[in-house]
């Protein structure tokens, strides 16, 4: 769908050369021409304009003074510094570029046809006079020489079996008249044919085909050698076959001419000498003859060197050049340049640049040199509303293809309709006013203008109709005609200060034109002022802009401000004078988005107003990553695709394969950004059609806009009005937000933050409610299937509603002719509930009628249910739903029935509660006094016991009035004071009630509670001795002195607090030594881990920690099916303070707050004891128990900062932001997660404020 648009057309018609043209060849290096006449060899500079260096053939005798002479061929050799010339007369002449001298390398006597060198220019192969080939080196030393004519067809002779005979065999399409006929005469060589060899080399240099002349027929022939001069093949007895004939570079045909009776054809063959595929020149067939076939380097244009039979008017006959492409099998001309009768204007020699693939050097008699650049471009119209038909023209010669394809895609060379003009096209463009955008001009070779517009004069022929297909757009009509009075080819270049105008752009929005110069200077025309100019282009400050590369596209768009793009030739794109992309094969502007596709096979879809440039820059790099999967902007697309054109308001982009065949795409992020304009606008129906086409998620109708989507659920109700597409909304919501999972907003995007919902509550729950009250509301008939669908798609689906509504369905038949019968209710919603789902909540409704209703419709065996059915009718009401509910698991609703049919069913009411643990449930069913709720209560106190919970078994029991089983649950429990409580209620005679307290002391000692059991001790068992000792046990000395002192026991100071006291400092003291090391060795450890992680910051470039993440990885997997115990088992095992342990460093931080804390807790302890020990003149001993504790705390408070210190504690989060590398990232993904228990914890906090110290003792 692409045409050859021309940028540059250089002239040079001042030059006086000797002679006429004869030959060409183009320097690669300095981009000059080298030109051979009859008299000399000529260097010429077409940029300059300037004869650079000029050096006589005739002056050393190589080619005589009379202009006789003839050049045969001429090569640039680069690494040589050399031209080489060959002659006629059969001289082989190098010139050297440095110092201008000619040197003859080799001559033949016999004389030189044609000279050709291999791409590589390592072989030169030359065709003499007696019909030979001489094949050299590219020092000219001879590798052998053979005969142009070979009786043998060549190396690659076709293998035949010899089974049947002719008359037997398969003629294809001739029929079988094919096997009488007799064998056609070759016919000779027409009389206009030069009768020269040609000499064409593959692109590959491993072999070269020679046509020429055969001795026996007169016919052309082609012959195919390798480089070695062997013989390959030699092709088929072809008549009519031209002279002309070039190989294309990539290697797979040779291009010749064919003259038939009735056509003139361009003609394909094979290295096999076959012939594959032609295509008609559109000329009469006595009317040109084709002097030469040149292929340019990328092997895409071919261009045919033409020349009239007969001489013109002015007696000189017309030349033209056509350039010739293919695609989807179908060649197209895309330029032809006529120049005229004039013999001095016609095209002496033309040749392709080698380096420039799209560049056409030629030199016509009278010495005028001409440079032609062409550029690819498509032809599209521009317009951006919803008049725009996204037209396509493609130029084909007298036509142009337009495709239309807002309304259908046709395949080319196929095309919507086609335009008939009088003469060859070679520029097309459309119209860039609105409303107007699908109207045209047409530039035709013979200088003319035709504009064709919507509607008018003149006729049109359908080419789609032709093929079978009926055309859906309107075709253009031809309004009107100008004439040109300059040269066709020339008319698209505008001159501006000396330098070519290559390419102008307008924008539609801003209406600013820019212009592009031929050095990549960028101008902006103001034509909309008083007296149109032109001003340099710069940005917002004021800088000067240009390219720093010639352009062959350029778009205007807004990136920040209003910017120029420009892609090159080379796949490099600019924006301004900064290059974002070197890999871009085509793009477009397209509203607010650029569209490219890029040479990593990928089409790129970028929101503009969301950009600067660097911020493309950097997303055009990241083209096809693995973090790319979910980017909306970035789509997969077919290797070599381009980018035809984007159908406005739409969401379709046209993209043309390489083959030439057409697919049309709808990119995601054009998707999203149109559906979003629908949504805002209150579009929903066509919303909805292209996310049900598109598989967008629905979700993202309410998503989008909670608020204005329940504000206008009417709306969107009356524009859906299909109840399967209702249906098909409801069924796919879900509580997920897909704006920000699925299709979340671009940042600074121009779409708004989305509010939230109105309405608090899960999301379902509230689009299913609003739209069923809406239903309800607007006609409950006709919206009958979706309101069943609201109730059973909520998150707590509500079957037994929309059982209830098919049950009064089918009870009282609604007359509306838009309503639903109970059977297609009832089958629908079979449709979304399964139906043994549906059968048992229907029996949960008690009715027997809907579920008779349900069981037909399902495909259970009446032999199941029936039986089951009746019986539960010959039930008692209480019972029967007891019954059912039972039977549905629904414990609780069947307790409650089940309390209610009397007490000869309380045995099974209590299994029950005991089965299924409803303990709670059934004492609210029965009265405080019953039988009933003792027998209840009773039975939840054993189950309390059995769960370790005595003391409220003990409640339940003795609030109930079971006494003794209340004392014995109080005593298993440890709860003494309503123990003795229940004891003096019983009454306990006071012997039992002293073994009931010495019973529970000794359990408060073993529980450490030793100041409850001396209570006890003292007050019930009487035994003060007792009491004391458990005091001191505990360390509780005031209190054990009280008692001393109460019962004139001081005694025991001597015998017991003393000793005990002494052993307390002793132990405290050896606790803390003990503290403060450990202490001590975790930090120093923990300091060591610190010092490691921070050179595995620093390092984090380099190693990634995937080692450690494998490690992770194979731990979580080994315990992923253990037990939540044996889980939290094994999670405590990897918090290990063994040295290179996985989670060293928490586990000393948790070891480390363990110390912190424990030596903490001590003061209240160390306070007391101090007290106790200066009382008992123990003053040294508290002396260093005070320093020792005090040290401790100064250690602790010490070390706390530097263990806590600033970054120690890991983020979950992975690490990113912009001082992130690539590595550091994965290896922030790569750690492990911990679990709650497993996080580092926070820094302790000390209780500074608690007094501990006595001041006696400073």
């Amino acid at each position: 769908m692409r045409n050859l648009r021309l940028l540059k057309n250089l002239r040079c018609s001042e030059l006086q050369g000797p002679g006429t043209p004869q030959c060409i060849s183009v320097r690669t290096d300095t981009g000059t021409v080298l030109i051979a006449s009859e008299f000399s060899v000529t260097e010429l500079d077409p940029r300059a304009g300037q004869v650079v260096n000029e050096v006589s053939l005739t002056a050393d005798g190589y080619l005589p003074e009379d202009g006789s002479g003839t050049v045969v061929g001429i090569q640039d050799l680069p690494d040589q510094e050399s031209v080489c010339v060959a002659t006629a007369t059969g001289d082989v002449i190098l010139y050297n570029l440095n110092t201008n001298q000619l040197e003859c390398v080799g001559s033949v006597d016999t004389g030189l046809t044609a000279m050709s060198w291999s791409p590589d220019q390592e072989l030169v192969s030359l065709t003499t006079g007696q019909d030979t080939i001489i094949m050299m080196t590219k020092d000219f030393e001879p590798i052998t020489e053979v005969g142009i004519h070979q009786d043998d067809f060549g190396e690659g002779k076709f293998i035949t079996v010899g089974w049947g005979k002719k008359e037997t065999q398969f003629h294809g399409s001739e029929g079988k008249h094919a096997a009488q006929r007799k064998t056609i005469e070759v016919q000779s060589a027409l009389p206009w044919d030069d009768r020269r060899p040609r000499v064409t080399w593959r692109g590959d240099g491993q072999l070269f085909a020679v046509s020429a002349i055969c001795l026996q027929t007169g016919a052309r022939k082609v012959r195919v050698w390798n480089r070695e001069c062997f013989l390959q093949s030699t092709s088929e007895t072809t008549n009519g076959l031209e002279q002309s004939l070039c190989w294309k570079p990539s290697g797979s045909l040779l291009a010749a001419t064919q003259r038939l009776p009735n056509k003139h054809s361009v003609v394909f063959m094979e290295k096999n000498g076959l012939l594959h595929g032609d295509f008609t020149l559109p000329f009469d067939k006595e009317q040109v003859k084709v002097k030469e076939l040149l292929w340019n380097s990328d092997s895409t244009v071919l261009a045919v060197w033409l020349e009239d039979m007969m001489p013109g008017d002015g007696g000189g006959a017309n030349t033209y050049i056509q350039l010739w492409t293919v695609g989807n099998y179908h060649w197209y001309l895309k330029q032809s340049l006529c120049f005229g009768g004039d013999p001095q204007q016609a095209p002496a020699c033309v040749s392709w640049d080698p380096e420039r693939p799209l560049r056409l050097h030629l030199v016509t008699r009278g010495w005028n040199s001409l440079t032609y650049d062409w550029g690819w471009s498509t032809d599209r119209s521009h317009g951006e509303d919803g008049q725009d038909n996204a037209s396509v023209a493609v130029i084909d010669g007298d036509k142009v293809l337009v495709s239309t394809f807002r309304q259908c895609v046709v395949p080319p060379p196929m095309s919507t309709f086609d335009l008939q003009l009088t003469a060859p096209v070679n520029l097309v463009t459309f119209l860039r006013q609105p409303q107007r955008t699908n109207e045209l001009a047409a530039l035709t070779a013979d200088g003319h203008i035709s504009v064709y517009g919507q509607g008018g004069l003149g006729s049109f022929r359908s080419a789609a109709s032709s093929g079978g297909f009926r055309s859906v757009s309107q075709p253009l009509q031809l309004k009107t005609t100008y004439r040109c009075d300059q040269d066709s080819h020339s008319l698209a270049l505008v001159w501006w200060e000396s330098s070519h105008v290559i390419s102008m752009c307008h924008g539609a929005k801003t209406g600013t034109v820019a212009l592009q110069l031929e050095n990549g200077q960028i101008r902006r025309f103001l034509w909309d002022s008083l007296k149109p100019s032109v001003v340099e282009w710069q940005d917002s400050t004021g800088c000067r802009i240009n390219f720093p590369d010639l352009c062959v596209q350029t778009a205007l768009c807004t990136i920040e401000e209003e910017r120029l793009l420009g892609l090159t030739e080379r796949s490099h794109l600019f924006v301004g004078d900064s290059e974002v992309a070197s890999n871009v094969s085509s793009f477009v502007v397209y509203d607010d988005f650029l569209l490219l596709t890029t040479h990593s096979h990928t089409c790129r879809c970028l929101r503009l107003s969301t950009l600067t440039v660097k911020g493309l820059q950097e997303a055009l790099a990241s083209d096809g990553g693995q973090n790319d999967q979910n980017d909306e902007t970035l789509r997969r697309v077919e290797r070599g695709s381009r980018i035809v054109t984007v159908v406005p308001l739409d969401t379709r982009l046209v993209l043309q394969m390489p083959r030439g065949n057409l697919e049309t795409i709808h990119h995601r992020a054009l998707v999203l950004a149109q559906v979003r304009k629908w949504l805002d606008g209150l579009n929903f129906r066509e919303a909805f059609e292209c996310m049900r086409k598109l598989r967008i998620n629905l979700n993202l109708m309410y998503d989008h806009n909670p608020k204005v989507f329940l504000e206008n659920v009417e709306i969107f109700l009356r524009q859906l009005d299909s109840i399967s597409h209702i249906n098909l909304f409801l069924t796919e919501l879900r509580e997920e937000d897909t704006t920000t999972t699925m299709y979340p907003c671009l940042p600074n995007s121009t779409v708004p933050v989305q509010p939230a919902p109105g309405p608090s509550g899960k999301k379902v729950d509230i689009v299913c409610d609003a739209l069923r009250s809406t239903m309800e509301s607007m006609d409950q008939h006709k919206y009958c299937l979706s309101i069943l669908t609201t109730h059973v798609k909520k998150t707590v689906p509500e079957l037994e509603v929309a059982l209830q509504k098919v049950h009064e369905l089918r009870v009282n038949p609604p007359s509306a002719a838009t309503a639903v019968s109970a059977e297609e209710a009832l089958k629908y919603l079979l449709f979304l509930v399964n139906v043994n789902e549906l059968y048992e909540h229907s029996l949960g409704t008690y009715d027997f009628d809907l579920v008779l209703m349900v069981a037909e419709k399902s495909q259970k065996d009446p032999k199941e249910y029936l039986p089951f059915l009746n019986m539960l009718k010959t039930l008692e009401p209480n019972y029967q739903r007891y019954t059912i509910d039972k039977h549905l698991k629904r414990y609780r609703k069947a307790l409650h029935h089940l309390s209610k049919c009397g007490e000869e069913h309380f045995t099974e009411a209590l299994n029950l509660v005991k089965d299924q643990r409803l303990y709670g449930e059934a004492l609210g069913l029965y009265p405080a006094n019953s039988s009933q709720y003792r027998a209840l209560s009773c039975a939840y106190a054993e189950y309390l016991v059995a769960q370790h919970q005595p003391e409220q078994a003990g409640l339940l029991l003795w609030r109930c009035g079971e006494a003794a089983r209340a004392l014995q649950a109080f005593v298993g429990g440890a709860s003494w004071r309503n123990a003795l409580c229940v004891a003096e209620q019983i009454p306990l005679p006071p012997d039992q009630l002293a073994l009931l307290a010495r019973d529970l002391a000794e359990k408060l000692i073993e529980l450490r509670r030793y100041t409850e059991a001396a209570v006890l001790l003292e007050q019930y068992a009487k035994d003060c001795e007792e009491a004391i000792s458990a005091l001191i046990t505990g360390a509780v000395w005031e209190e054990a002195l009280r008692l001393v002192y109460l019962y004139n026991r001081q005694d025991i100071i001597e015998t017991n607090l003393k000793p005990a006291l002494l052993e307390a400092f002793s132990s405290q003291t050896s606790f803390l030594e003990a503290q403060k090391a450990m202490f001590i060795r975790h930090k120093t450890r923990l300091a060591v881990l610190l010092g490691r992680r921070t050179l595995l910051t620093q390092s984090c470039s380099v190693m990634t920690g995937s080692h450690a993440g494998s490690k992770y990885s194979h731990s979580n997997s080994r315990i992923s099916s253990r037990s939540s115990k044996n889980r939290r088992k094994a999670e405590r095992k990897k918090l290990s303070l063994k040295e290179g342990s996985p989670l060293e460093d928490v586990a000393l931080l948790h070891a480390l707050t363990e110390v912190i804390h424990c030596v903490d807790k001590m003061r209240e302890e160390v306070h007391s004891l101090l007290k106790a020990l200066v009382l008992f003149q123990f003053d040294g001993q508290a002396g260093r128990l005070q320093q020792a504790y005090g040290e401790a705390l100064l250690l602790i408070e010490a070390g706390i900062p530097e263990v806590w210190q600033e970054g120690l504690q890991p983020t979950q989060a992975p690490v990113t932001g912009p001082n992130s590398t690539a590595n550091s990232i994965m290896a922030s993904f790569q750690q492990p997660r911990h679990s709650v228990t497993q996080e580092m914890p926070p820094a302790p906090k000390m209780r500074n404020g608690v007094k501990w110290k006595l001041s006696i003792l400073k």
